[in-house]
């Protein structure tokens, strides 16, 4: 399975599915920690896979969304952002919403 493949399995798989460096336990960087915090709190069951074990994923996933950083989000197969994006987006308000809107159950009240 190529690169490519792999990522589009993820993403179809997973309502919401983030591509991070480490893993939520165990993030191994501040932005992918960020995002992961974020979903948490939020109560948002995702997926997850660390670039950091398989280098074709890392650059794949570059070149896939058209985006140059990691963490990536995607929800229901659309690419939302990186973290800057993702954290302004909760801080407004937005994240909750649009989550909402894409149907997925969010456990948090907060």
């Amino acid at each position: 399975m190529t690169a490519q493949e792999k990522i589009q399995t993820a993403v179809n798989s997973n309502d919401v599915m983030l591509f991070m460096k480490g893993t939520p336990v165990f993030p191994q960087c501040g932005f992918s920690s960020t995002v992961s915090q974020i979903l948490n709190y939020l109560g948002v069951e995702y997926g997850s896979m660390n670039v950091l074990e398989d280098q074709e994923v890392r650059q794949g996933i570059k070149d896939f969304s058209n985006w140059p950083t990691i963490p990536q989000l995607y929800v229901k197969g659309e690419f939302v952002g990186g973290c800057d994006i993702v954290k302004d987006m909760f801080e407004q308000g937005e994240l909750r919403e649009y989550l909402e809107e894409k149907g997925i159950e969010l456990t948090s009240e907060a």
